[in-house]
């Protein structure tokens, strides 16, 4: 029974969530009416009812005040007869009577009507005596009136007492039936009421059912289908066998659900092309490129983006916060900005920011907002990243060589124009020595102004796009001629010049100037940091390799060794650069610092790496590589695409 009443209590309530706000307020509204007409009806039913026992009750107290009139003489004087015969005419000839009762002043009951004596006296259902209320005053003379409820309705109960020259005689009770027009009257518009109650909600609930089967249903079947459109699923479709306005209206929006399909199947493959190139697009160019909505959402990332800031291997970017994956150098300058922009308060930002991780780099960031067509909206921010690291070396390398080079001319040209304005001014009090000292000192700055002069002009050349004609070259001419060059100034040191030349060297691929400069430059610093009674030695042999690969030519080695004061680990690298100069650290001969700088970039332009070996208080050795000269070996060079015979400067 209780599984029942809950399976009806659900199938109720599933059938009540189907009807429509609309519907419930009217079936609201109905029942407030209808509770209120019903409420008025009976309000009105029972003043009627009131009245009419109101009716009843002056009706009867009058009845009996004029029967007890007539009969307490009878009374007074015994005559039993004449009151029963009274009474049972008065009683014959008005139907509203229900019975006549007569007892003494002690309450007994000695005439009845319809009951006579002998049945009052025998009958088991009325007592001899007569029951009087608990209010009734007695011997008063005012009559009492009460109502009580029997099988055929209320009973109006008069007591009028009986007073025959001021003596109580007893008491006459009458019953009173109800005025019977009244209570059909009553009954029946109560039995109205109810039934239009019952009538008006069996046809709310008709309608409630036929609402629910014929429009709410399809209303509601629409309004799902309306909402999967909305939300992009355009193959909803609704299947109601409906005739009329209804389903027409389903007709049509099945139909229009078809042809957003078709229309965003083909903006798919659209979009899809679109993307596809925009990313082809976004992935080529040399900028990192990162796309993001206005909740900070990556979209789009390109490459060069998760290389600069580490996330190869990072799956999750897309579609997550980017102010979670970036370093925290970038997230603490940027945060602000970006939220700033997606508010609409500013358009654009640049930062110049130096990244730790994943390396260091130095990185330019630019913001810039995404518009919608009509420029109103802002659709996303746009995160540009360039790696100026190589521009910030340029420029300090720039600035560094503009101010040793400022350094190094003012240095010299202070000095001639000291020993100058002294000649000038003092000439006549110096001594021929003092002169010649002065000229001499005068003399060692020029060539010293005019070497740091040539060796910059020289690396400017080498780096300026110059191209150079290369041919076959006689190193063992080249050695021959620089070991000459320096002959006189290796003997006034004291140092001994050695010439190790591979008897029936072949040529080599390269610029013989060039060559020269290089050996030149090589054996000089030797002579400078090599002491007296030390030795510098040029070698020069063929490179036996065990490959036999036609495309590794044979190559040539040339090596610079001294025996001078060497060169600490920690600058091996450095010098290399320019304007590094190890008399710096040492404190002895003077240089311009960029012999060892034209030496890579010359042997760089013949495809070599200059390499060395150096042990303080030992000695330092200097050595590169060089191709064959050969007939086959500008082909080679050419069709590897690394260098023609005429090849041009960086």
């Amino acid at each position: 029974m209780l599984a029942l009443l809950k399976t009806i209590r659900e199938a109720i309530a599933n059938w009540w969530s189907e009807f429509t706000l609309q519907t419930k307020l009217l079936a609201a509204a109905t029942l407030v009416v209808s509770l209120v007409m019903s409420g008025l009806t009976f309000w009105a039913v029972n003043t009627i009812q009131q009245d009419a026992q109101v009716n009843d009750t002056r009706f009867g107290r009058d009845l009996g005040l004029l029967l007890a009139a007539n009969v307490a003489p009878l009374v007074a004087d015994h005559n039993l007869t004449e009151v029963a015969q009274f009474s049972q005419r008065f009683y014959s000839s008005t139907s509203s009577v229900r019975y006549m009762l007569y007892a003494d002043e002690t309450g007994k009951i000695f005439f009845g009507i319809p009951f006579w004596e002998p049945e009052v006296e025998n009958s088991l259902s009325i007592e001899r005596r007569i029951q009087l209320p608990e209010e009734y005053p007695g011997d008063g003379e005012k009559p009492m009136v009460r109502q009580h409820m029997s099988p055929d309705g209320t009973v109006t109960d008069v007591f009028i007492p009986l007073i025959a020259d001021k003596k109580y005689l007893g008491v006459l009770a009458i019953g009173i039936n109800p005025n019977q027009t009244a209570v059909i009257s009553t009954n029946f518009t109560r039995d109205v009421t109810i039934a239009v109650f019952i009538t008006i909600w069996v046809m709310v609930i008709l309608a409630g059912v036929v609402n629910a089967l014929t429009i709410t249903k399809p209303i509601k079947e629409l309004l799902v289908g309306v909402k999967q459109i909305a939300a992009g699923n355009f193959k909803q479709r609704i299947d109601l066998p409906l005739g009329g306005e209804l389903g027409e209206l389903i007709l049509n929006f099945n139909e229009m659900a078809e042809r957003l399909e078709r229309y965003e199947e083909q903006n798919i493959e659209e979009l899809t092309a679109e993307k596809a190139k925009l990313e082809t697009l976004v992935s080529t160019i040399a900028d990192g490129a990162v796309l993001i909505d206005n909740n900070m959402q990556v979209i789009l990332v390109n490459p060069t983006a998760r290389h600069i800031f580490g996330w190869e291997g990072a799956d999750d970017v897309v579609g997550s916060n980017v102010l979670h994956h970036l370093p925290p150098t970038v997230q603490m300058e940027i945060t602000r900005p970006l939220y700033e922009m997606a508010a609409g308060e500013c358009d654009s930002a640049e930062f110049r920011l130096t990244l730790n991780q994943p390396s260091n780099r130095t990185i330019r960031i630019l913001l810039t907002t995404v518009l919608n067509l009509q420029r109103e909206s802002i659709k996303g921010i746009a995160i540009t990243v360039q790696d100026i690291t190589r521009e910030v070396e340029l420029n300090e390398a720039k600035s560094q060589f503009i101010s040793n080079v400022s350094h190094e001319l003012r240095t010299p040209l202070f000095n001639i124009k000291s020993f100058i304005e002294t000649l000038h001014d003092y000439g006549e009090d110096l001594s021929i020595e003092e002169r010649q000292e002065f000229l001499q000192t005068v003399n060692h700055e020029t060539d010293r102004l005019t070497r740091l002069v040539n060796d910059v002009l020289d690396l400017s050349k080498l780096e300026s796009g110059r191209s150079y004609s290369f041919d076959g070259v006689d190193l063992a001419q080249a050695i021959e001629q620089t070991l000459r060059t320096y002959q006189l100034n290796a003997k006034d040191k004291g140092i001994e010049l050695i010439q190790d030349v591979a008897p029936g060297l072949p040529l080599v691929l390269g610029n013989y100037d060039l060559l020269l400069q290089v050996l030149a430059n090589l054996v000089g610093n030797a002579l400078k940091f090599t002491p007296s009674g030390g030795k510098i030695a040029i070698r020069t042999y063929v490179l036996h390799t065990k490959s036999n690969s036609p495309n590794q030519p044979t190559q040539v080695r040339i090596e610079v060794a001294d025996t001078g004061i060497g060169i600490a680990p920690e600058d091996q690298q450095a010098i290399f650069d320019r304007f590094f100069r190890v008399e710096n650290r040492v404190h002895t001969l003077e240089g311009t610092g960029l012999g060892l700088s034209i030496v890579r970039n010359i042997v760089e332009r013949h495809r070599s790496k200059v390499n060395l070996v150096s042990e303080v208080g030992v000695g330092t050795t200097f050595w590169f590589d060089l191709i064959l000269f050969e007939d086959e070996a500008p082909k080679k060079m050419a069709e590897s695409g690394e260098e023609k015979a005429v090849l041009p400067a960086n």
